[in-house]
């Protein structure tokens, strides 16, 4: 039995400095957004899709960020667009890997994991969560968006409070080390769970 275990939280909180603990505790992690970027490259089917659609975003025949991005912000609706497009093409690979998998515990990590309903295909949640100021202060130290392009990202994810509500697990991510033990402790049970199974 393989036992499918859901990361979320919302942007800038430690998703995917949490996802690495796993997978260097030995944990198998198929992660969403690097799937996205697969398709998005030159070559890729999402690529394809989003050149058809909107031409302005391609660079070199692979979609730029940056430039979706800036479509994203005069127009909201190219997000839902895009998501349409691309959305079966990422549960085609996310199917592929637990089709694949071996191992008693295997880790989805999904930013929109609640949003996209995905939360049902897990066996259990945990949630990242740090206070806002943090969350903000991380976002904006990147310098890859704007403030405006931050509040947008926000507006479009279920509140932090609910996702928290909704967890099996929920891991601060104020500290490495606290994070880091944290993960070990969910290991820890989930595995023991399975044992008993």
């Amino acid at each position: 039995m393989t036992f499918v275990l859901g990361l979320t939280g919302s942007i800038g909180m430690g998703k995917s400095t949490t996802a690495k603990m796993f997978a260097q505790e030995g944990i198998p992690v198929w992660d969403a957004d690097a799937t996205v970027r697969k398709l998005y490259e030159k070559g890729g089917s999402a690529a394809e899709l989003i050149a058809g659609q909107y031409p302005a975003v391609m660079e070199d025949g692979h979609v730029s960020r940056a430039r979706l991005r800036d479509l994203i912000a005069q127009d909201p609706a190219v997000l839902d667009r895009i998501q349409t497009l691309v959305h079966p093409l990422v549960a085609q690979d996310r199917a592929a890997f637990l089709d694949n998998a071996t191992a008693g515990l295997v880790l989805l990590d999904i930013p929109l994991l609640f949003e996209t309903g995905t939360d049902k295909d897990c066996d259990g949640i945990v949630v990242v969560t740090a206070p806002a100021a943090v969350q903000r202060q991380r976002v904006l130290d990147r310098g890859e968006m704007s403030e405006a392009d931050f509040e947008m990202i926000l507006s479009r994810q279920m509140p932090d409070a609910e996702k928290r509500a909704r967890a099996r697990w929920v891991i601060e991510t104020l500290t490495l080390d606290g994070a880091r033990q944290s993960v070990k402790d969910i290991i820890a049970e989930i595995e023991g769970d399975l044992a008993d199974a």
